[in-house]
């Protein structure tokens, strides 16, 4: 199920913006005119053999180490291209939404998205995204916030 027909079929008002292709989420931030902290990205994390949604900002990186003991796993390493091409069948590659109830895996968001009013994100091709209401996101995908990111220079 594609990301509109599921916001669509749950009654969740949202906005879909059209863009010229964007194949990072920072990229998305700057054609979209907004700050890379009010764009939602999805990094696919395998702790201990399980599959893992990670939701932060445009301009942030996962801290490994620090969502490790969070998590408290043993082992953690992002998921591999392969990996996400099997894991988001109906997505292109880099385009996938942070819903990460939608594909079986537990989504943790960075607390500094917490206090957003909205989210932008990319609605699983490069060329569209979707702005929503965050407490419409928190109601439908139920992440768990962690702190677990670290801001790019």
């Amino acid at each position: 199920m594609h990301i509109q027909d599921y916001l669509e079929n749950e009654h969740i008002h949202f906005v879909l913006r059209s863009h010229k292709p964007s194949y990072d989420s920072q990229r998305l931030a700057a054609t979209e005119h907004i700050s890379g902290m009010d764009v939602a990205k999805p990094v696919i994390i395998n702790a201990d053999g399980k599959f893992y949604m990670c939701v932060l900002p445009a301009c942030c990186k996962v801290d490994v180490e620090t969502l490790r003991e969070q998590i408290q796993a043993d082992s953690l390493r992002l998921a591999s291209e392969y990996e996400l091409a099997h894991l988001f069948p109906n997505c292109q590659l880099g385009a996938e939404p942070p819903f990460g109830n939608l594909y079986n895996m537990p989504t943790l968001m960075d607390n500094t998205l917490a206090p957003d009013d909205y989210i932008v994100f990319q609605a699983d091709r490069h060329d569209m995204a979707i702005e929503m209401h965050m407490r419409d996101y928190y109601k439908i995908v139920k992440p768990k916030i962690l702190s677990f990111s670290y801001h790019l220079h």
